[in-house]
């Protein structure tokens, strides 16, 4: 029995059926509440952990199936330019802005990262693996792999980034009364990715698209500064 048990939590189709399922739960609880905890991607990510620990399924089980999910995020990000070819006019009109915001954001976001990894005493790798963590997935693993990092810790660093920006970042913006939508969606963008990028398409057209446009200019800046800040720092406070 437990060896046909385990020929099933093997098999590719099961690890997609419960990640599909939980994600579908997810959007089922967040359609019915409308609570900002309630993420759907948060709920899935409790759920599919709570069916591997039950079911005592091993990270190399689980991903045989999983590797096919990740292979999308690269085609999901892409997907999200589309809402940036109806907001063109909106692009040019706050170019430098745009440009100067997402610059900022970006450096801001590697130099705490690197700050909070030296007060907490990580290491070098775990402070490389951590660093891109407000960049999309699919960029992140790279510039982890040549910070030379753990992807596997950057994947999960990206994750939690992507769902606390989408959970808090409303809730931020409503405290501090921030209501102009280029600002709030370069800010989701920029700080949380695709999943944040998800959560301000829900907040409106705008800044679906400035969110959007935040995820791959972050990511190029992050690309090219991320090594050189990197090593800079680790010379100089390491």
């Amino acid at each position: 029995m437990m060896q046909m048990l385990q020929q099933i939590y093997s098999a590719p189709a099961f690890s997609i059926a419960i990640s599909v399922a939980a994600y579908a739960i997810g959007v089922l609880i967040y359609k019915k509440t409308k609570q900002p905890f309630c993420n759907p991607l948060l709920l899935a990510v409790i759920i599919v952990c709570a069916v591997v620990v039950i079911c005592h399924i091993s990270y190399k089980d689980y991903m045989q199936g999983g590797q096919f999910i990740t292979l999308l995020l690269t085609p999901a990000t892409v997907i999200l330019a589309v809402p940036l070819f109806d907001q063109v006019k909106l692009i040019k009109k706050y170019a430098p802005v745009i440009l100067i915001s997402i610059t900022v954001g970006s450096v801001a976001s590697l130099l705490s990262v690197f700050a909070l990894c030296r007060v907490f005493g990580l290491d070098q790798q775990l402070t490389a693996s951590l660093m891109p963590k407000s960049i999309t997935t699919a960029i992140a693993l790279g510039v982890s792999d040549t910070l030379g990092g753990i992807q596997a810790v950057t994947a999960v660093a990206t994750l939690l980034s992507g769902i606390i920006g989408a959970v808090l970042g409303p809730i931020i913006f409503k405290a501090l009364r921030v209501k102009n939508r280029v600002a709030v969606g370069l800010a989701m963008g920029t700080a949380s990715h695709a999943v944040g990028t998800s959560k301000a398409l829900e907040l409106g057209e705008d800044e679906g698209a400035m969110s959007s446009l935040a995820i791959g200019v972050a990511g190029i800046i992050t690309v090219v500064i991320a090594p050189i800040l990197f090593t800079l720092l680790w010379n100089v406070w390491g």
